[in-house]
Parts: C-alpha cells; sequence; structure tokens
C-alpha cells in the first residue's frame, strides 16, 4: 500500500473554509480520476507547530498511480490551493510504503 501525505499547516482564521475546500474541491476532483482507492482527514493533536495542522492522506496499490498523478497533476492541485490561500498556509508533502 502506499500512501501520499499532504501536511497542511495553517492560520487557524482560514480552517473551516480550508476544510470545506478540500472536502468539496479539491478531494473530490482528486478522487474521480482513480488513482488513489481511499484518503483519509487527520488533524494533529500535539502539532508543535503554531497555528491548526492538517493531514491529508490517500492511499493506491501502485507507486504508479502515485507518480502519474505527481507528474501530470499534482502541480496544478497545488496552484489552486495556492491562490485561494496564499501565505496563510505552509505545505509539506511525503510518500510512504506500508510494510
Amino acid at each position: 500500500m502506499i500512501v501520499y501525505n499532504e501536511t497542511y499547516v495553517m492560520d487557524p482564521a482560514i480552517e473551516q473554509e480550508w476544510l470545506d475546500f478540500m472536502r468539496n474541491d479539491q478531494i473530490p476532483a482528486i478522487m474521480k480520476y482513480g488513482w488513489f482507492n481511499t484518503y483519509k482527514i487527520l488533524t494533529i493533536l500535539d502539532s508543535p507547530n503554531e497555528g491548526v495542522t492538517y493531514c491529508v492522506q490517500f492511499t493506491t496499490d501502485k507507486l504508479s498511480n502515485y507518480d502519474f498523478f505527481k507528474r501530470q497533476h499534482l502541480q496544478n492541485f497545488h496552484l489552486k490551493h495556492n491562490a485561494k490561500f496564499e501565505n496563510k498556509f505552509v505545505l509539506f508533502n511525503t510518500v510512504m510504503q506500508e510494510v
């Protein structure tokens, strides 16, 4: 199992708007293509960061699905997100494999 994780640290003032955007726009747009099987939105309870921290995790059975998504579409999703929430968040992402 491959897990693509995006961790967002954001200004608390945008938290609800961000959740609505992710649930109603970004995640459905990503999931409709079938690259990923499931997703989760998690909040980090004991984050050392200032602000609110969320992780969005997408799972797939094949690394090639993630690679295709990254090459062909990830930048466009990030550009749309950045345009909406510019200067109000920090993002880092990781790709993990279940062992």
